[in-house]
């Protein structure tokens, strides 16, 4: 089976809605046409048969939210997969829910530290900006987003109230399951589950669930952010949930676009990434950071997925095979990262330090371009070169030790 069933008579049923197959397996109604419905399986279709009877449960799809995720993985549709019980009390949430609305947003001003210094300090990030992670496969995507996560460890100990800690939700779309396995364990190791929710849907889940996953993450994140808490939530990696919608909607028989992806691709990802806010101190001064990560072939950010992404969100980390072969790590190319709205959330004493680094590290690049060629270089562009390599030893950093920023910021001056 191709994982879509068309169901007949289902005649009152609502888009979105959740339904039940006979043999128990769940699925939800995309394609409301004339004379059936267009039901996407969310799990294994061996067991469903022509002829079978569907049943509307009434409800739109939802998952469990609350302080009792902390410290679970579960799947798409928020079913524990960690062998660890049922969840305590948690409430349900919807999966999909309007973003708030503009007078209900305040500018992002507070900093998200990621305890990388390449990040910190050059594409600063802050509470409720959403920053794409973007590059080849194996540049060290993942590496900067758990990197953040492990960071919040000592941000978390050092919180003084409730309303600054950061709670984390890592979401695998498409990912090998030893990739999850090994990532819940560095988390654990590091004390940093107890702070996080991992949504994990893994290669070998149907379609369906890879399109899910990323929403039933953010909704709870969402949780978080509307109840005056700060959350970070990580989409890895969205390429490959743009590459299950458009399974799913070319199944469903809907008109294909550009790369063959449907029409609404781009809304698929704005609707997604429009969720992570900053709340205005009336509703509770709560925020949702988002750190989406695109996988890129062979370095074209301009194809269809990636410059869609970067047109939603507020500034991109551009990673590069080149410098990570050159054993500059995280390998984060400096002149096409930026971060629109991060430089308002930096730290007062960080801003002093770094102020000029980035042009310096600019000029570096342009000037060591030109230096391969000539030999004889005068003082003033030799003294350039030999800051702006030791500015690019000074950003390396190892992976899994996240500095702290008073560190950060004694090692940058």
């Amino acid at each position: 089976g191709d994982g879509i069933a068309r169901v007949y008579g289902l005649n009152e049923i609502q888009a979105g809605e959740m339904v039940e197959f006979a043999s128990g397996v769940k699925g939800i109604a995309l394609n409301l046409e004339n004379e059936n419905v267009g039901i996407v399986v969310f799990g294994s279709d061996t067991a469903i048969k022509e002829g079978d009877l569907v049943k509307r449960t009434g409800s739109i799809v939802d998952v469990p939210a609350g302080k009792a995720m902390l410290g679970r993985v579960v799947d798409a549709l928020g079913v524990p997969i960690d062998g660890r019980g049922t969840l305590s009390d948690h409430e349900r949430r919807r999966v999909e829910v309007k973003a708030p609305g503009i007078i209900e947003r305040k500018s992002v001003h507070e900093p998200m530290q990621t305890g990388l210094k390449a990040v910190d300090s050059l594409v600063p990030i802050g509470r409720g900006q959403r920053e794409l992670i973007i590059g080849d496969r194996q540049t060290g995507k993942t590496a900067i987003a758990i990197d953040t996560i492990l960071n919040q460890k000592q941000m978390n100990s050092r919180a003084a109230s409730e309303s600054e800690t950061l709670y984390c939700v890592y979401v695998a779309v498409g990912q090998k399951r030893s990739t999850v396995a090994q990532l819940v364990q560095i988390l654990s190791e590091a004390n940093a589950l107890e702070y996080s929710i991992l949504v994990a849907a893994t290669a070998s889940d149907p379609a369906p669930l890879q399109f899910l996953a990323p929403y039933s993450g953010c909704a709870m994140g969402e949780y978080f952010r509307d109840n005056g808490m700060h959350a970070l939530i990580i989409y890895d990696d969205l390429s490959k949930q743009a590459v299950a919608y458009r399974q799913m909607s070319l199944l469903l028989r809907r008109p294909p676009g550009r790369e063959a992806f449907p029409g609404d691709v781009f809304y698929l990802h704005s609707r997604l990434l429009e969720r992570a806010a900053k709340r205005s101190d009336q509703t509770g001064a709560g925020s949702l950071t988002a750190l989406p990560v695109i996988e890129t072939q062979a370095g074209d950010v301009s194809a269809y997925i990636p410059t869609n992404v970067i047109s939603i969100t507020d500034g991109q980390i551009c990673l590069e095979t080149e410098l990570f072969y050159r054993g500059i790590r995280p390998a984060i190319n400096v002149g096409l990262s930026v971060s629109r709205v991060g430089s308002a959330a930096q730290l007062k004493a960080m801003k002093q330090v770094c102020g000029s680094s980035k042009l310096e590290l600019a000029q570096y690049r342009e000037v060591a371009a030109f230096a391969q060629f000539g030999s004889d270089l005068d003082a003033a562009t030799q003294a350039l070169l030999n800051r702006g390599a030791r500015l690019t030893e000074v950003l390396k950093q190892p992976q899994y030790a996240p500095l702290p920023i008073e560190k950060q910021i004694l090692v940058i001056y």
